[in-house]
């Protein structure tokens, strides 16, 4: 459903400290240097810069290296400065470097023939050196980076478009085209498929995986973030809608207890899951009205009984059921149940919601470019945005998610 967000005055709100230019095609992943001043960045113009701050307070780049190929996403391991590189150049698509110590070479170390086509997302895990990677081959590999040999590799029915791995239990996270999530447990030379999570209504954009609560976070095309209580065991989901293009980007903040989501029309939204939230029902079927009991168009039988004409179904967000036009003419913002702008709810629902239960649970922000990659460091309040508009934008964030962010993010 189409619904217009209403912008509401806010007083913190990110701060620009710096802007990124230089990228003659989209800059397609950005991260945050830890403890350094300082931003790598892969492209589709096939480089990969590593850009550091000036005492002029400009960025420039300390390297510039050329590869053959656009280049799709990246995965950085600060601590051994290994930096894995996806590309779109065929059979061998991941590219292994190693960055010095005062961030001004980069050497290749070496390849892996992980894909037959464009690699979407990747994760690099130091406890079982293994990087593991989707593509848009339909598929998920993981191979080992001490061999450079393939330990394994599962097909999807859609295209593989974003990764999450839990590094102590070695299960994957899977995002595709078709709107489904897959949870595999990889292992050498096998693996099991544990899962499938469906729930979004178009193709998974990003995801974000919390190891110690075990929640799990999805974007979609849907525009729209989903919270899966993995941990929990009961199939709690809470539906989150405040974006209005496809979410593209999601980091959960541990500490805080924060969720900031990403869209591609450069929406930041900043989700507050320290509070009480509750499941949105599911949709029930209905041949008539569940209010007024007038037939719908398709229910031809009693439309002939009772000489009326059928009525359009709508759906009450809040408790689900079937409902004509006239029964749901109210709109309302339910914070709590995820919708933080005004959606369809039935005219008895519209009447129990209180002033108080419209209270917004989530502020939104203007990026104004558009965002396919976010990275952020707690520890200093900061966040970097990418995207297909060639800009690399570093944000302070504290007056937004708060200043004591030291140990609220897990980092890949």
């Amino acid at each position: 459903m189409a619904a217009e967000i209403h912008s509401r005055p806010q007083t913190a709100r990110p701060v620009l400290l710096n802007k990124i230019e230089g990228h003659s095609d989209a800059v397609n992943a950005a991260v945050l240097i830890p403890k350094e001043d300082g931003v790598i960045t892969v492209s589709e113009d096939r480089t990969i810069r590593v850009w550091l701050k000036r005492d002029s307070g400009q960025y420039w780049p300390s390297i510039f290296h050329t590869v053959s190929s656009p280049c799709s996403c990246m995965s950085y391991h600060h601590d051994s400065r290994r930096i894995f590189i996806g590309q779109d150049n065929g059979a061998v698509v991941v590219s292994e470097f190693l960055i010095s110590e005062d961030f001004n070479k980069m050497n290749h170390v070496k390849t892996y023939p992980a894909h037959q086509n464009r690699v979407s997302d990747m994760v690099f895990s130091l406890e079982s050196e293994w990087v593991v990677s989707t593509g848009h081959d339909k598929s998920v590999s993981w191979m080992c980076t001490q061999s450079g040999s393939m330990l394994g590799r599962h097909y999807f029915t859609a295209w593989a478009s974003c990764l999450q791995y839990d590094h102590e239990t070695q299960h994957a996270f899977v995002g595709d085209y078709s709107g489904q999530i897959t949870l595999l447990k990889l292992e050498k030379q096998t693996y099991s498929t544990i899962t499938t999570l469906k729930g979004h209504e178009g193709s998974i954009g990003a995801l974000w995986w919390d190891p110690v609560q075990r929640l799990l976070f999805s974007g979609a095309s849907d525009h729209s973030v989903i919270m899966w209580d993995i941990g929990g065991r009961k199939g709690r989901t809470l539906l989150l809608q405040g974006h209005h293009e496809r979410v593209q980007a999601l980091r959960y903040l541990q500490l805080t207890r924060q969720l900031v989501s990403c869209s591609a029309d450069g929406g930041i939204a900043v989700w507050n899951m320290d509070t009480q939230r509750e499941e949105a029902p599911q949709w029930l079927d209905s041949d008539s009205c569940q209010k007024c009991e007038q037939p719908f168009f398709w229910n031809i039988k009693q439309m002939w009984d009772t000489k009326t004409l059928g009525l359009r179904q709508h759906h009450c967000r809040k408790c689900g059921k079937a409902v004509c036009g006239k029964c749901s003419s109210k709109r309302s913002t339910f914070p709590i149940m995820g919708f933080e702008f005004p959606v369809r709810v039935c005219d008895a629902c519209f009447d129990t919601i209180k002033e108080e239960d419209r209270t917004p649970l989530a502020t939104f922000h203007e990026g104004k470019h558009n965002i396919a990659h976010m990275d952020m460091d707690p520890s200093r309040g900061l966040m970097v945005t990418c995207g297909s508009d060639r800009i690399v934008k570093i944000w302070d964030m504290t007056q937004v998610v708060g200043c004591s962010l030291a140990t609220g993010f897990s980092s890949r």
